[in-house]
């Protein structure tokens, strides 16, 4: 009987699958473990890379391994995703760095400033603190094999016996596992596969196990690529992961990706353009990683490539944004099998668990190349935000200035958008005048002599440029009609985001001023809370789409004069929301007071219908707003990403 090929390679799968089950597969060869400490199959019924891990079985894992060794093990729960879920990473080391966790936090924020901790002081600091190596997975939740590296990494070092590289791991750093920075599309697609598998893995890229439904599971719960939020922040799951790597200020990030099943695995360093506010000891570290990396990749026997494709220029990714508070960030990417099989177009067949184990093989030797060069990463992450404060000192934009002015609601969501990101923000207390000109109460500046001053740059310069040899390169290529080198956004000024005025200033700014702190609220008020006919909402800004929004959701019964008006010597726009008192309940006010905060918006109270010019408030100009119904385009063929 003569077999036709899918057959054959069928037979092939099947046998090779009865032979696994006889030979265990060997992530680290000659690795011996702690009998005490919970394994996959102990907790999950499972071995690592034989099923895909769901975000709660994700949760009971690294649940049970904390409960089975406490002193060199801590959760820490830093937010919840759009669906409800736990955001959790596990803090690893020696019981010497778990039981003084707090005072390594302490010791970092202290070298991270500079100005307040002097030279010799943070000579001490760097003898002291661990390399904290920030390791985060899962951020596109249909890439599916880093968040088992994560478990398997965590396992690997709590339960590793008589390992000198684990040893010295522990000895030297503190390694925050982040297993999943996207569950609820995380489970999209172990959902699918469930329900989509046969009696035995298909390796048939064509099979529906490896072909989800549509939006996929790449983006969160609304569909957004979370891996380009990190400049807007607009998201609850890289909100929350921006202000936890706040407080820790990690030496190394890395952000550990999938691509396609036709490639093999890319690491550090990256291809150019880089962006020009990096720091030369920045670029040339990722040299030290990426050469650990292909010491151990060779050792296994592994492909990789590196420089190609995932370029440094665009500050908006995970594996970019901490570079820019002093942190070596760095992409990681494995070919996927989307699945527990995949057949590539050479019709060469790999398993699921080759993939974990690339991602596993990566974390540790990350981690490794960090432990080994722990005092090196202290002093350069110390002198990068020293050096970023002396370049603010010197170089000719000594100020952005913010002016007050236009949509105010728009300028107050920057300046605390940049306070999200841990830029020291001003605002004026009262006028003032600099850069040749008067700038209003309220205002904000930004001095560019902070540590954060290289991610001031790149986020509010008007234009960043590319290196010359490499324009000079897409110019060639664009005249052969070749396609360009770029691997995404090339252009995310947030100013120019916003429709905003920013102003550089050559001097450093005086005046009355106070600081601007991350989560306080919009500067929303009610003006006369008593008043006892209407509430006027004027119409012009951000905020006051916010509050119509928010309104209509709480169904209030809001009016919008189609044309301008003068009350009290005050003029209102066109398009300003009239809440009438009478048409409400009691807690009118109290409603209002918080939507205003929640919103930013200016609520004027009135005790009169009198309008000195332009429609009264029962006026035909005067209009009903009735809650919109939106279609949104779903589905196919529409693109999920521009759904969401």
């Amino acid at each position: 009987m003569k077999l036709t090929a899918p057959c054959a390679v069928s037979l092939l799968l099947l046998s090779t699958l009865h032979a696994g089950a006889a030979t265990k597969f060997e992530y680290w060869p000659g690795a011996a473990y702690d009998a005490a400490t919970p394994t996959f199959h102990q907790v999950l019924g499972y071995d690592p890379g034989e099923r895909l891990t769901s975000h709660a079985g994700i949760v009971k894992y690294l649940e049970a391994l904390a409960a089975a060794a406490p002193a060199r093990i801590k959760l820490v729960e830093y937010g919840h995703s759009w669906e409800g879920r736990r955001l959790l990473y596990a803090v690893i080391g020696s019981e010497n760095h778990i039981r003084r966790l707090a005072e390594i936090r302490a010791g970092i924020q202290n070298l991270a400033d500079p100005r307040r901790t002097p030279d010799p002081e943070a000579r001490k600091l760097i003898a002291s603190l661990p390399a904290v190596v920030w390791l985060a997975y899962g951020v596109h939740g249909n890439e599916l094999s880093s968040p088992e590296a994560a478990l398997l990494t965590a396992y690997h070092l709590l339960a590793s016996r008589h390992d000198k590289m684990v040893d010295d791991i522990l000895a030297h750093a503190l390694i925050m596992v982040l297993p999943t920075q996207n569950p609820d599309g995380r489970d999209r697609f172990v959902h699918h596969f469930e329900q989509s598998e046969g009696p035995q893995p298909d390796a048939n890229p064509m099979a529906l196990e490896h072909t989800e439904p549509w939006p996929g599971g790449r983006g969160n719960h609304y569909s957004f690529d979370l891996n380009r939020d990190w400049i807007a922040l607009t998201q609850p799951e890289i909100q929350s992961q921006v202000k936890a790597l706040l407080e820790w200020f990690p030496l190394v990030y890395v952000d550990l990706h999938e691509m396609g099943a036709d490639s093999t695995y890319y690491f550090a360093p990256e291809a150019v353009p880089f962006n020009p506010h990096l720091a030369s000891d920045q670029v040339t570290s990722l040299l030290w990683f990426g050469k650990n990396n292909a010491r151990w990749f060779d050792k296994f026997g592994f492909s990789y490539f590196t420089r190609e494709v995932f370029d440094a220029f665009y500050p908006g990714y995970g594996a970019s944004w901490p570079s820019y508070f002093g942190s070596v960030a760095m992409t990681y990417e494995q070919a996927s099998a989307r699945g527990l099989l995949m057949r590539r177009a050479d019709e060469s067949v790999f398993h699921y668990r080759d993939t974990v184990r690339h991602h596993f093989v990566a974390s540790l030797s990350t981690a490794e190349t960090a432990a080994r060069n722990r005092e090196h990463l202290l002093g350069d992450f110390y002198r990068y935000r020293q050096s970023a404060i002396e370049e603010g000192r010197r170089e000719p934009v000594r100020e952005y200035l913010l002016p007050r002015s236009g949509d105010v609601s728009s300028v107050d969501r920057l300046a605390l958008l940049l306070a999200e990101h841990g830029v020291e923000v001003r605002r004026a207390k009262s006028a003032f005048r600099a850069a040749a000109r008067e700038f209003p109460a309220a205002s904000y500046a930004i001095s560019l002599a902070q540590p954060s001053k290289r991610l001031i740059r790149a986020l509010l310069d008007a234009d960043v440029r590319m290196e010359p040899p490499f324009l000079k390169e897409q110019e060639r290529r664009r005249a052969k009609k070749l396609s360009d080198e770029i691997y995404d956004v090339t252009a995310w000024s947030l100013p120019l985001m916003f429709n905003l005025e920013c102003v550089p200033s050559a001097e450093p700014v005086s005046g009355d001023f106070e600081m601007v702190r991350a989560g306080q609220a919009l500067p929303g008020k009610v003006d006369n809370p008593k008043a006892t006919v209407a509430y006027l909402v004027p119409w012009g800004t951000a905020s006051a789409g916010r509050f119509l929004t928010a309104a209509l959701r709480q169904d209030l019964r809001l009016w919008s004069a189609d044309k301008a008006f003068v009350q009290s010597g005050r003029k209102f726009p066109s398009g300003t929301l009239i809440i009438k008192v009478k048409e409400h309940g009691a807690d009118l006010a109290g409603q209002l007071a918080r939507l205003a905060l929640s919103s930013g918006a200016e609520v004027v109270g009135t005790d009169t219908g009198w309008v000195d010019e332009g429609p009264d408030f029962g006026s035909n100009h005067v209009l009903l707003l009735r809650p919109p119904s939106i279609a949104l385009a779903w589905d196919h063929p529409t693109s999920p990403l521009s759904a969401g």
